[in-house]
């Protein structure tokens, strides 16, 4: 009798799962195929993967020829896989993001059925799924979807883990899920969710970590810590990042992790980064409530909910309402206090503020339809906004524009170099075709690079794009640098063969 009902509950489980998985791979997708890759960072990505390939070097990262350490692998080598499957193309670089979004939901699906039932489980994912950041990350060819993957995963299997000091009397709170012969394995789970966040963006996928220890300090459990056996875990992951991480310095001779590291994990923490942050101490004090305040965009439309799951959480939660805040404040505590500040880097504390939101609808009896309503039409706008957008704007992406108009005309072998704008998108779009790679020039130095023998383009800006013999070809476009947020006008000079 148990089997008997136990095969519907597993089948129809299986059949969400997919039906979730599926939905939110297509209402990512849509409209990545239109849009060119945005500077800085996505050029840089999926630039670095295709390297990779051309390379067969997994190991280290290269952009334009040239060591890439910001960030370790993981990303690169989901973009290779993609590549594999659908070419080198924007979309393909993409995809590995739109993959990790719905995995991620599925995660929250997963880990909702166990928490709070069926409407938890629908409620969370879709909250996560609608969420503004989410929509635009799930779309970019970076590295956040992988990190807010197994970060996410590390929380559940962390509060998998030490059930009993989770578990209240009341029927919202407490698991209805009897134990399995498989629990052992959140263990593994949690220890290599942290390593494949660490390759995903460094240390901050280590977080989890920070509010495991916080839950059980506060609730003095000893016998929950013993279940984590802290010490044998953390060899576990550093033991799986050493495996690329050991040849990874090897040969660099450790320049990947003074740089990978040192600069772009320790340096941000300090000083602000290409922009992004305070550079004084003033500012940085006015900075504080950044992240306070920007989550009403970055978690709209449902922001507009904080305010009074704020007030809910005030009067009255449960511990495990308290393994879910802990987690999103680590996360929000670590990046108030770095210096460099983008809005997107509290996104791996989205999850966990989606099954805050969801627990509490379901507890305040929420309207299903209420609920069903509202998340359709902003599902079917974000839809709209993926779909009409990216076509839009396409235009005003110069070097996209120039290699539409010159790629006729551009041969294997053909060096190339740029004045001014030397964005990683030249790199990107041009390098498909000529495989050289990118000369940054002076000003005056253009006349001495395309006088070398040789096919080869220059691209400067228009005004100050000199003449050219007659079987040179120009092309011109303009648009915006992204990147800087200004107007560019630019000119490709070509010297055919």
């Amino acid at each position: 009798m148990p089997g008997a009902i136990l095969c519907p509950r597993l089948k129809s489980a299986i059949r969400n799962s997919a039906f979730l998985f599926i939905g939110c791979v297509l209402f990512h997708a849509a409209g990545t195929w239109n849009l060119p890759l945005v500077d800085r960072d996505e050029p840089r990505f999926a630039e670095a993967s295709r390297e990779m390939i051309e390379r067969s070097d997994y190991v280290i990262p290269y952009f334009n020829n040239h060591f890439r350490f910001d960030k370790p692998p993981l990303t690169y080598w989901a973009q290779v896989a993609s590549y594999k499957i659908f070419g080198e193309n924007d979309f393909a670089a993409r995809f590995p993001s739109t993959i990790a979004a719905a995995l991620t939901a599925l995660s929250i699906f997963t880990w909702g059925l166990r928490m709070g039932g069926n409407r938890v489980a629908w409620w969370a994912a879709i909250v996560f799924t609608l969420s503004l950041q989410t929509f635009v990350h799930a779309k970019a060819a970076v590295a956040d979807m992988w990190l807010v993957l197994f970060v996410t995963i590390a929380h559940w299997s962390g509060y998998e883990l030490p059930r009993a000091c989770l578990t209240n009397d009341d029927k919202r709170s407490t698991f209805n899920v009897q134990r399995s012969t498989f629990d052992w394995l959140w263990w593994p789970i949690f220890y290599l969710s942290l390593a494949l966040a660490f390759l995903a963006k460094g240390p901050i996928g280590w977080a989890p970590l920070l509010t495991v220890g916080s839950t059980i300090f506060f609730t003095g459990n000893k016998q929950a810590a013993k279940r984590f056996k802290f010490l044998r875990g953390l060899l576990l992951t550093l033991a799986a990042v050493a495996l690329w991480g050991i040849p990874a310095l090897i040969q660099t001779h450790g320049e990947f992790f003074r740089t990978g590291i040192g600069l772009h994990v320790i340096g941000r923490s300090f000083r602000a980064m290409e922009g992004h942050g305070a550079n004084s101490l003033g500012v940085y004090l006015l900075l504080l409530p950044f992240y306070f305040v920007t989550v009403f965009a970055s978690f709209f439309p449902w922001s507009i909910k904080l305010p009074w799951l704020a007030r809910r959480l005030w009067k009255k939660r449960d511990k495990i309402d308290n393994y879910l805040i802990s987690g999103a404040a680590v996360i929000f505590v670590i990046f108030t206090l770095v210096k460099t500040k983008l809005p997107h880097y509290t996104l791996p504390a989205f999850p966990l503020l989606a099954l805050l939101l969801a627990r509490h609808l379901a507890a305040a009896q929420c309207s299903t339809r209420t609920f069903r309503n509202f998340a359709a039409t902003a599902g079917v706008l974000l839809f709209c906004v993926a779909l009409v957008v990216p076509s839009c704007v396409a235009r005003f992406f110069p070097a996209a524009d120039l290699f539409k108009q010159s790629r006729d005309d551009l041969v294997t072998g053909m060096e190339f170099g740029a004045v001014d704008f030397t964005e990683p998108s030249l790199v990107w779009c041009f390098r498909s075709r000529v495989k050289g790679f990118m000369t940054p020039l002076r000003r005056d130095s253009v006349g001495q690079f395309m006088e070398q023998s040789g096919p080869r383009f220059v691209i400067v800006p228009t005004n100050l794009a000199p003449g050219s013999p007659s079987d040179w070809k120009r092309f011109s476009s303009h648009g915006v640098n992204v990147a800087k947020g200004k107007h560019v006008d630019l000119t490709l000079m070509l010297k055919p063969e």
